[in-house]
């Protein structure tokens, strides 16, 4: 294939590589912001995030140059075409991202002590998911080593396991919480509902890992 073919292919990659970068990083300081209970915090992640909205259109137009330029070969498609679906995931990732930043901005202006209570046992998701993203740039980053990014897509299924059983136990403590008063059952209910859309976040991104390993061996998509 051409030089300027793998050059074209490195570029997308590392424009994918950037996107999961920005991504963590604004995930990391919407953390922060939550164990801050800062509101304008949240609202400045929310707007660095909408400064991403364009990047993934951007990394697609730039595959679909390389179609029609290079008509790749099997082997070339198949890392092209998981460069679509992974740019499609991080799509939804941003997405979720936006609708947990969102939701816990209107919880905490609400200021009820024992809902924050239960959103910061929760944010032992966003540490699971921070680790996630960690895994997942790493295995972008070391693409060419099928026992390397084996492993890490293996450590990014152990934490979306971790925030499945960190859920649970969050899950059977709201329950109860709503047996004991009838005026906020609704309130503890939507945040159940919250807590499963921010966990959408990691679910997302063991998707990209199964996209990338497919890129590099093959398999099923």
């Amino acid at each position: 294939m051409l030089p300027q073919y793998h050059d074209a292919r490195h570029h997308v990659r590392n424009g994918v590589i950037k996107l999961v970068e920005d991504l963590a990083k604004i995930n990391e300081e919407s953390l922060q912001a939550v164990e801050e209970s800062s509101v304008e915090e949240l609202e400045k992640a929310r707007k660095e995030l909408k400064k991403l909205d364009d990047v993934s259109e951007k990394i697609d137009n730039e595959i679909v140059v390389i179609f029609a330029k290079f008509t790749p070969g099997a082997k070339d498609l198949r890392e092209i075409v998981s460069y679509l679906k992974i740019t499609s995931a991080l799509n939804r990732v941003h997405n979720n991202i936006d609708s947990y930043l969102k939701n816990m901005q209107s919880i905490l202006i609400e200021d009820n002590p024992q809902m924050y209570s239960f959103i910061k046992d929760s944010l032992r998701i966003n540490h699971c998911t921070l680790k996630a993203f960690e895994y997942t740039i790493e295995m972008l980053k070391t693409f060419d080593q099928d026992d390397k990014i084996k492993k890490l897509a293996s450590q990014i299924d152990v934490e979306l396991n971790k925030t499945e059983d960190i859920y649970s136990i969050l899950e059977k403590d709201m329950v109860q919480k709503m047996s004991d008063t009838d005026s906020h059952a609704g309130d503890y209910f939507n945040l159940l509902k919250y807590f499963r859309k921010n966990m959408k976040v990691i679910d997302r991104l063991e998707t990209v890992a199964q996209r990338i390993i497919y890129a590099r061996m093959g398999g099923k998509l």
